[in-house]
């Protein structure tokens, strides 16, 4: 009878409402393909060398959260070669970006490392080479990423995201169904195409309640919203708590499953943008 009432008078208390949960929104970027750093021969270094400095490059990428691997590419592997240039004195490190195709897409430029000390060709000095060129190479994969994605009329930056909102499980009541008939009703109208099946959706997105018993005959709700990949990788993460007077949602969840929806949904909006690349 609680439930009922909520849905004709406003001002009564409304869990959830305003309060998306003290971890509110966790959301992971989507990895980059994979960068094969071949040890270069043309860096103006001994073959030992060559291969410390790819094993370097390689770290000092994965340090900036890029996928890197010092090896040969694989067939479908982006590539990262390695050059030197002697300027004045100095060897400049250049970096260029090739795709699978063995197209060049950009280059950047480490710091100038003096003659001398590029020829002892020390650990120490490519490590710190690499480690300063590690953001800029970065950089410039983001903004590679970018113009491909704009170029493509299918990207996920040049269409709606297909989201597939499964079967909310674990909350009481007639919860697992209010929840998922309100998130799939609230997040269409957030531009997503919301779907109910995995054929042909670019993310997947699941709901998990789970009711704790408190003190004081209370029970602290906790949602989950996680958002995933169609490889069903982890994408994004929306959590919501409140308390609730202990058996109130054992029942009928009426006008608290549509607040819950209305204030995840914006937070699952967020995160399918970042994935996108459109925020």
């Amino acid at each position: 009878m609680l439930l009922f009432s909520l849905a004709g008078c406003g001002d009564l208390p409304r869990p959830f409402q305003g309060q998306p949960g003290a971890t509110a929104m966790r959301l992971a970027q989507p990895p980059p393909a994979r960068l094969a750093v071949p040890a270069p021969g043309n860096a103006l270094l001994p073959d030992a060398a060559s291969k410390q400095l790819a094993d370097a490059v390689a770290k000092g990428l994965q340090d900036q959260e890029v996928p890197a691997v010092a090896s040969d590419p694989r067939k479908g592997d982006w590539r990262l070669l390695v050059t030197a240039e002697a300027h004045a004195g100095s060897v400049i490190p250049v970096f260029t970006v090739e795709n699978p195709k063995g197209e060049a897409q950009g280059k950047s430029e480490g710091k100038p490392v003096p003659v001398e000390a590029w020829a002892a060709a020390e650990p120490a000095t490519l490590k710190q080479a690499a480690t300063d060129a590690a953001p800029g190479i970065a950089a410039l994969l983001t903004r590679i990423e970018a113009a491909r994605q704009q170029s493509d009329p299918n990207s996920l930056l040049n269409r709606p995201a297909r989201v597939d909102v499964v079967e909310v499980e674990g909350a009481p009541g007639d919860g697992n169904q209010a929840l998922t008939k309100q998130m799939r009703d609230k997040l269409s109208k957030l531009g997503p195409v919301v779907q109910d099946t995995a054929n042909g959706a670019d993310f997947i997105l699941e709901g998990h309640v789970r009711m704790v018993p408190e003190a004081g005959n209370q029970e602290r709700v906790e949602i989950q919203w996680v958002l995933k990949n169609a490889a069903g990788d982890e994408r994004g993460r929306i959590v919501q708590l409140n308390e609730v007077p202990a058996g109130s949602l054992n029942g009928y969840w009426g006008d608290v499953a549509v607040v819950v929806a209305q204030e995840a949904s914006g937070g699952v909006r967020d995160a399918l943008l970042t994935q996108t690349g459109r925020r």
